[in-house]
C-alpha cells in the first residue's frame, strides 16, 4: 500500500497529516473553525505552506477561539500583520476575524457550527472511490452550495475551491485514493 500522491514522503509533517488527520471525520466546532480560517490562508497558496504555519497561527490567533479573536483591535491586527509565523496578508487576517463573528452567529442559529457545516453532506461522510489523483475533483455541486451559503452568511475566503479542501482535510469527503493506506472504501470494509 501506498499513501496518495500529493504526500510529501520526505516531510514526516506531511505524512503524519495524510494518515492521521486528512480525510477523518471532525465535529469538533472549534477544530472545524481552524480549518476553515486555515484553508482559506491557503488561497494562492500551497497546503504545505500553511501545514508548516499552522502551530504558529493557533499561537497568533488565540487557538481559533472564536470569543477571543472578535475582541481583536486595530492594534492586535497591526501586530498580527507583522507577525512572521503566520501569512502576513491583510485581507486574511481581517478574514479571520469576520469569519469568528460568522461562526459564533452559525453556532448561535444552528447549536453548533458542526451541525451547520455537516449539513451540506447530510451529516454522513462521503466516501468516494477514486483510482488516481488525477479523477479528484477541486470542486463539486456541494462544495458550489457550501461556499454560496458561507458567503451569504458572512464568511469570508470561502471560494469552492477552498470549500472542497475544507471538505476533505475535516472528513466530509474522504478523497484517499484506492491505493492508498487510508483508503476507507467498500473494498476495505
Amino acid at each position: 500500500m501506498q499513501r496518495c500522491g500529493w504526500v510529501k514522503l520526505d516531510e514526516p509533517l506531511y505524512v503524519e497529516y495524510h494518515d492521521k488527520e486528512w480525510g477523518k471525520p471532525v465535529y469538533d466546532d472549534q477544530k472545524l473553525f481552524e480549518m476553515i480560517c486555515l484553508e482559506g490562508a491557503q488561497a494562492g497558496l500551497s497546503w504545505w505552506t500553511i501545514l508548516q504555519k499552522r502551530e504558529g497561527y493557533r499561537e497568533a490567533f488565540d487557538d481559533f477561539n472564536a470569543e477571543k479573536i472578535v475582541q481583536y483591535t486595530d492594534e492586535k491586527l497591526a501586530e498580527l500583520k507583522e507577525d512572521t509565523r503566520i501569512v502576513r496578508n491583510r485581507l486574511k487576517i481581517a478574514s479571520v476575524v469576520t469569519n469568528a463573528q460568522a461562526y459564533l452567529h452559525m453556532q448561535e442559529q444552528h447549536g453548533s457550527f458542526s451541525n451547520y457545516i455537516w449539513q451540506f453532506v447530510d451529516h454522513q461522510p462521503m466516501i468516494n472511490q477514486w483510482k488516481t489523483l488525477a479523477e479528484v475533483p477541486v470542486t463539486t455541486v456541494i462544495s458550489d452550495q457550501m461556499s454560496k451559503q458561507l458567503k451569504k452568511d458572512g464568511f469570508k475566503f470561502v471560494g469552492s475551491t477552498i470549500c472542497y479542501s475544507f471538505m476533505q482535510a475535516v472528513g466530509m469527503v474522504n478523497d484517499h485514493v484506492q491505493d492508498c493506506l487510508c483508503y476507507e472504501g467498500e473494498a476495505n470494509e
